[in-house]
């Protein structure tokens, strides 16, 4: 592994308490995902949600499903920040 990958993994164990191998799951998972399917989307949001141990409200998980399946998405770090924040 390259020593910006590992540097990365570290900072993002450090800041959020996530595993490495964890963070390659769901990388390996979103690859082949389809993002226009509720259900699949639903099941990621569930799991990243789970992962940060941070809950996610009914409304905040239907508000991202929504905007991921109908190709919505925020194009910048800043919208997309709103959107978890709503």
């Amino acid at each position: 592994m390259s020593d910006f990958k590992q540097n990365m993994f570290d900072q993002i164990q450090n800041n959020s308490n996530i595993q490495p191998d964890q963070i390659m799951k769901v990388a390996q998972a979103v690859q082949n995902a389809d993002f226009s399917d509720e259900k699949t989307v639903r099941k990621l949001v569930k799991q990243l949600a789970q992962l940060s141990d941070k809950p996610v409200s009914k409304q905040k998980e239907d508000k991202i499903v929504k905007a991921i399946t109908n190709n919505n998405m925020p194009k910048d770090m800043n919208s997309l920040s709103k959107l978890f924040k709503n």
